[in-house]
């Protein structure tokens, strides 16, 4: 795969898989499930449904919660996005694609998901795939617990990796 190295690049690139998976789905390529997968792709964090759609609303997008709701499976079904759920009730989802594995924390106390990237981490999945004779395609790490900014100073806003 070629390098992409502008928003744009991956814009344009997501979008052709998108509509390539909708053709191949026999979808119809809306409007509305475009302007859904640009935001999604303008996220910079990870977000549920109801954060997503407060976003088209806010936008002043007229587009329908079951149009999101659908839209985000589709994007699931073509590996655009990734669907986590971090001892919630609720499921984030994150862009996934030209974006780097990363690992996540996950505090109990505030709730916040902190993003980590560790090569060690990759080193050891290559060890394993080795020793076990197994491809591995890809992981999913996430660490509970609970951050130290909250004891230290009452609230986990400044938390730094």
């Amino acid at each position: 795969m070629e390098s992409l190295t502008t928003t744009a690049d991956i814009n344009t690139t997501v979008k052709k898989i998108f509509t390539d998976y909708m053709v191949q789905s026999g979808l119809r390529k809306t409007p509305e499930r475009y302007a859904i997968l640009e935001e999604v792709y303008s996220f910079n964090s990870h977000f549920n449904v109801d954060s997503l759609y407060d976003s088209m609303v806010n936008k002043k997008f007229k587009v329908s919660r079951a149009t999101v709701y659908n839209t985000i499976e589709h994007l699931l079904n073509c590996q655009l996005i990734t669907k986590h759920q971090f001892g919630q009730a609720n499921f984030l989802y994150e862009k996934s694609f030209a974006y780097r594995q990363h690992d996540h924390l996950i505090c109990g106390d505030c709730k916040k998901v902190f993003e980590f990237c560790d090569p060690r981490i990759g080193q050891i999945q290559s060890t394993i795939g080795k020793i076990l004779n197994f491809t591995i395609a890809q992981h999913s790490l996430n660490l509970f617990g609970k951050c130290n900014k909250l004891a230290e100073t009452g609230h986990c806003d400044n938390f730094k990796l």
